[in-house]
């Protein structure tokens, strides 16, 4: 089956600015369901293996799209590196949220997309904001979380955060650029100005899209246990936990391996066959 990739794909967002996407879906007559991947904080759509997962869901017959959320540091010009850390600083959920929807409209209205079937697979953070999404918008009949949070109140605390209201910016060194990573006070503000939108734990009590959850026992970053709570705020979801996977599920960046990392290609086995049995074959 030929797969066709179209790669940095621009989407217009008024409310934000330019980002990239790319789509890759099998040559077909038919109408296809489409797939939305949503990154996570300092996540991009090509960090690691994630191309090599667009295929796999493509061969699967789907059209799966990823994106660069318009301040998560990548520019259009390059969409590899963190070269706008002023646009990362200035990053906020209200901005991911525009970003996401951004996406699900440009896409939904391609000929090669069959409209009544969008499913959203968030990772990390974008977990929590697929989530939200879900609950905002009926049109999603899917949702598939890896790793992800079960809040998105997640900022410095005590003297830390009384350091960032007073300085306006505090910075996180990325363990792997080295880069200085600011964070404008901006973001608390958007958060508490929308507390409520934002409400991680209501969204995913309310949504009523056919709910996976996948996590890793071994995720070093967002501990299982917020897979278990979102499991038991949502009854009807299905919980997967992959033995000893961590954050990213074997995958780093740079990835220069021809085939997933097993407990990826675990986590793709398990969602399309989540998604055929849920929402294709329904």
């Amino acid at each position: 089956m030929k797969i066709t990739k179209k790669q940095n794909i621009i989407i217009s967002n008024p409310e934000t600015r330019n980002f990239l996407a790319d789509a890759f879906y099998p040559e077909t007559e038919k109408k296809l369901p489409l797939i939305v991947f949503v990154h996570g904080y300092k996540g991009y759509k090509d960090w690691g293996a994630w191309n090599l997962m667009a295929e796999k869901f493509a061969e699967a017959g789907f059209f799966f799209v990823k994106f660069n959320f318009s301040h998560n540091g990548t520019t259009v010009e390059d969409p590899h590196n963190f070269a706008d850390l002023e646009a990362f600083g200035n990053n906020n959920y209200s901005k991911e949220l525009s970003d996401l929807l951004a996406v699900i409209n440009y896409f939904v209205k391609d000929a090669k997309v069959d409209d009544q079937k969008i499913i959203l697979i968030g990772h990390s953070r974008g977990g929590g904001i697929s989530i939200v999404n879900t609950y905002e918008d009926e049109r999603i009949n899917g949702l598939i979380t890896l790793a992800s949070v079960d809040s998105l109140e997640r900022f410095p605390k005590n003297e830390a955060f009384e350091n960032w209201k007073k300085a306006g910016v505090y910075y996180v060194v990325n363990g792997r650029t080295k880069q200085e990573m600011p964070h404008y006070y901006q973001f608390f503000e958007d958060f508490e100005k929308n507390e409520h939108r934002f409400d991680v734990e209501r969204a995913t009590e309310m949504a009523k899209a056919h709910f996976l959850i996948i996590h890793g026992t071994n995720d070093e970053s967002v501990g299982v246990k917020n897979a278990e709570h979102l499991h038991i705020l949502h009854p009807n979801s299905e919980l997967f936990l992959i033995e000893n996977a961590n954050h990213t599920f074997g995958a780093k960046e740079p990835w220069e391996e021809e085939n997933l990392p097993g407990d990826l290609s675990k986590v793709v086995e398990k969602s399309i066959e989540f998604i055929n049995d849920k929402i294709v074959n329904e």
